[in-house]
């Protein structure tokens, strides 16, 4: 029970300090991941010493750590990249290898050892997803093409992450026969897996998920349990948890609840990511920490710079505008946080030592704390650097990137709106439909008519796909007034915007807020019925017959009793 006290107060300890943390890092607008290696280092034994590394806590980050990969693999939306697919690989190639040669060269250099070399070589290519999306989202850029070239190099670095992380929990070879007999069965057993994965989106998991979307729990819970599935099988295969836990997420990514999966799990995956990076600062002593600070920070200095020239030479390349060339490479410069699974794993493999992750730790901090002003100010860069980069570069020219542009946009649809996805389409030429009904979808996509997502649009990972700042129509039959606030506050000025409430006060808020015309839908159909009654009884014409007449409008069949019994007869003739 002592024990269980304890862990129970270092973890309170731990989660206490990470949101503190956090939140002053949001002000600062740095990185949360930064908090939560700071958080490790404050409550560990670098500063107070209050908190030790439990098994408990380990098994919390390896799991965290999981999660990360999961949510990788469901972030592989290819869609996104497959206009520049083929400038994007080429690019992405080229970078891993320059920028490992370039991250050899200066580790050699600073006189570490061979095996530190190759660790550090190994662990610092990868850029910081985490980072770079959460950033470019942020100024609305991750669509752009600068963001689209960042997303793609980041999709194959996942890949090779995965690879290099399945390569480093196999432990140091005995030799170069080892070593290609090591490399020769992680990559046969990695595409036996992803064969495995591929034939699951293909044939198993559609229609397994398909009877889970209606209870959003249930979603979540059986994407949860295919993750584990995997876990289990990759360490089956004597693999990684996060090779598992990657090809798991990538057999989900491009399924149509994708989307709604990464948003639905990403709570769970930002919790138990404060322990894994705290757990990291928990691991370190300061002289550890410090044993190579004059290091870490040349070499810092020198893989920003060499990372942002070799981006550039290769953006470039590929024919793009000197502008795109530019803001696609700045935005890549850092020392990812991959830098310090990698380097965790080989701690535990003793292919290198705690000083080294503090080497590790030190560069990810510096670098991302750098990187996150430069990505949030890089278009304010571009302009003082363009004589220069004018000079450096040719002048390229920008592909054209399909998306969504000047479309419809329909939230949440309802059968009312069927009479007017025609004239939408004719004046609009797209129509995209966001709804968690996925039969209603099926349907919709069946006619072709229009394009469809499966989502909850409160998720701005959904509001992004379906374009809402871009629309130049929306209409949203939601009676949220939080949501139709949201959808109005991010639709375009110069946009139509149909919302939809259920009070009089509610129609005037979003009146005032610039809304184009807004439905009471249980005050219109109350007054509607209401005279429809009132009509009928001063009249003196049937009920029936009068109520008869607005339905058949609605585009609704007329049945009344004779023709109902002359049916059913006719059937059983």
């Amino acid at each position: 029970m002592t024990g269980a006290i304890a862990f129970a107060t270092d973890f309170a300890i731990v989660i206490v300090a990470a949101t503190l943390l956090a939140a002053l890092a949001r002000r600062l607008r740095q990185p949360t991941i930064v908090a939560y290696i700071l958080t490790g280092l404050i409550v560990g034994p670098v500063f107070l010493g209050i908190v030790t590394e439990d098994q408990l806590i380990e098994v919390l980050a390896e799991l965290g750590l999981g999660f990360l990969l999961f949510v990788l693999g469901i972030e592989m939306r290819l869609d996104r990249i497959r206009e520049i697919l083929r400038p994007v690989i080429n690019i992405a190639v080229g970078q891993t290898i320059l920028q490992t040669a370039l991250a050899f060269l200066i580790a050699l250099a600073l006189g570490f050892a061979w095996n530190e070399v190759i660790v550090i070589a190994l662990a610092t290519v990868f850029g910081a997803t985490p980072v770079i999306v959460k950033v470019l989202a942020d100024k609305d850029e991750l669509d752009s093409l600068p963001g689209r070239i960042d997303i793609g190099v980041l999709i194959v670095q996942d890949i090779y992450l995965v690879i290099i992380l399945a390569l480093v929990a196999a432990g140091v070879p005995e030799g170069i026969g080892d070593a290609l007999s090591t490399v020769g069965r992680v990559l046969a057993l990695m595409v036996l897996i992803g064969v495995a994965a591929y034939l699951s989106y293909r044939f198993l998991l559609p229609p397994l998920l398909h009877g889970t979307t209606r209870d959003h729990e249930a979603l979540f819970v059986a994407a949860v349990a295919w993750a584990f599935l995997f876990i289990y099988v990759a360490e089956s295969f004597q693999l990684t948890v996060e090779v598992g836990a990657f090809l798991a997420g990538l057999s989900i990514a491009q399924l149509p609840y994708s989307t709604e999966i990464k948003e639905r799990i990403r709570p769970v995956t930002d919790f138990f990511l404060v322990i894994f990076f705290a757990s990291i600062g928990l691991q370190l002593e300061l002289d550890q920490l410090l044993a190579h600070w004059e290091l870490a920070l040349i070499a810092a200095a020198v893989l920003m710079v060499g990372n942002f020239l070799i981006m550039l030479y290769l953006i470039d390349r590929e024919g793009f505008s000197n502008e795109t060339s530019f803001l696609g490479s700045i935005n890549m410069v850092q020392v990812s946080e991959f830098s310090l699974v990698v380097g965790t794993l080989a701690v535990g493999q003793e292919m290198i030592g705690e000083d080294v992750l503090g080497f590790l730790a030190l560069m990810a901090v510096v670098t991302m704390s750098i990187s996150t002003y430069i990505i949030l100010f890089n278009q304010r860069l571009y302009g003082p650097a363009e004589p220069y980069i004018r000079r450096l570069l040719r002048e390229g020219e920008d592909v054209d990137l399909e998306g969504h542009s000047d479309h419809a946009l329909i939230v949440g649809y309802r059968s009312f709106a069927d009479p007017v996805v025609d004239t939408l389409h004719e004046t609009f030429g797209e129509v995209v439909v966001v709804d968690r009904n996925v039969r209603q979808l099926e349907m919709l996509a069946e006619e072709g008519e229009v394009s469809t997502i499966y989502g909850d649009v409160t998720h701005s990972d959904v509001r992004d796909e379906a374009g809402v700042e871009d629309a130049a129509f929306v209409l949203c039959t939601e009676v949220a007034p939080s949501l139709n606030q949201q959808l109005l506050d991010e639709t375009d000025d110069d946009a139509i915007f149909f919302g939809a409430t259920q009070t009089a006060k509610g129609a005037r808020t979003l009146y005032e807020a610039g809304a184009s015309y807004v439905v009471i839908r249980d005050l219109l159909a109350a007054e509607a019925l209401t005279d429809l009654v009132d009509s009928s009884l001063e009249t003196g014409v049937d009920f029936v017959d009068r109520l008869s007449e607005p339905l058949s409008k609605l585009g609704r069949a007329e049945l009344t009793h004779e023709t109902a019994s002359a049916a059913d007869k006719g059937g059983e003739d």
